[in-house]
């Protein structure tokens, strides 16, 4: 979601607030309409709503169990800074460590935007973070790799983050990776891998890097089940300090068109987005079983693991 995007939500927000809809639990000025539910939401009972459900989320699915180490991956952005404040809340609840990881990928224009960002908010938190960069690790910035070739910047970044995220959680012994995915990403992905043909990314669920692999930190959603203007709406209304702008690699992503679509289909026929995560989440097991194998081995080449003989990293450094 892009700084105009964001300005949008905001101003909607105040739209509900000037046209005197009230909240359904209190009838104090509302901030948000769920269309699923048909509920208004004051800012108070939106926060309440919203730090119950995640909370739900984490106990029900065991996502974090006390006295483990978890590492936050944190880019500046709403998803991941929301995620980062609603974890500090919870540490206040039972006992668990938090580190977070910040990859600087080197874009040019944007990226020294997000890390103020990130960086202003986690020292807010109070919260440990370690910063990586793509220079560092890989000798060339996210530009450089893809100066001639700008249409794979997005796969090349994912895969490099990915890498460098997987490596520092298990440097810092962290448990788990929790990452600030939301619905609308979530459906996005279920979309293009089917799109693509790729069996073995859309068969990926939840415990997928943990079941095959023990170099592998089992990676955790918390956020997945909340549609990305909910984020918004509660970043905002908490007043986090965010960076809303749009990476200048995006206009070349097949997820941004996949969005629209989404869009389009939670617009006439609202809790689409819901039921599409819930019917993956149903099959995934099967799924898993048939297309995902009990272990793989180790890069030949870096020695991370790796279902070829040479990871993806090595291979998109192998071409430099």
């Amino acid at each position: 979601m892009n700084h105009y995007q964001t300005e949008i939500l905001s101003s909607y927000s105040q739209l509900l607030q000037v046209v005197n809809l009230k909240c359904s639990r209190c009838k104090k000025d509302a901030i948000y309409f769920q269309r699923q539910s048909g509920q208004y939401y004051c800012g108070e009972h939106f926060n309440s709503y919203f730090v119950k459900k995640f909370m739900r989320i984490i106990r029900e699915d065991q996502l974090i169990k006390k006295n483990e180490k978890v590492a936050v991956a944190v880019s500046g952005g709403k998803d991941s800074l929301t995620l980062a404040y609603l974890l500090k809340k919870l540490q206040a609840r039972y006992p668990f460590q938090m580190e977070a990881i910040i990859v600087d990928e080197g874009i040019s224009g944007y990226r020294a935007h997000t890390l103020d960002a990130a960086k202003s908010q986690l020292e807010k938190l109070e919260i440990e973070y370690h910063i990586e960069s793509f220079k560092d690790n890989f000798g060339k910035t996210l530009d450089s790799f893809v100066e001639n070739n700008k249409e794979n910047a997005c796969s090349t970044c994912g895969i490099l983050r990915r890498y460098i995220l997987n490596k520092k959680a298990r440097e810092l012994s962290c448990t788990k990776l929790a990452t600030g995915h939301n619905l609308d990403d979530e459906d996005q992905s279920v979309i293009m891998n089917l799109m693509r043909g790729d069996v073995i990314r859309f068969s990926r669920g939840q415990n997928y890097y943990k079941k095959i692999s023990d170099k592998f930190v089992e990676r955790i959603k918390p956020l997945r089940y909340f549609l990305e203007k909910e984020i918004v709406i509660f970043a905002l209304n908490n007043k986090l300090t965010f960076d809303s702008s749009e990476c200048p690699y995006a206009e070349y992503a097949m997820r941004g068109e996949v969005g629209k679509f989404l869009d389009r289909m939670e617009e006439l026929r609202p809790t689409t987005k819901y039921s599409l995560l819930s019917g993956y989440d149903k099959v995934l097991p099967a799924l898993n079983q048939f297309f995902i194998p009990d272990s793989i081995g180790v890069c030949e080449v870096c020695g991370e693991p790796t279902m070829d003989g040479t990871c993806m990293r090595c291979k998109i450094l192998e071409k430099e």
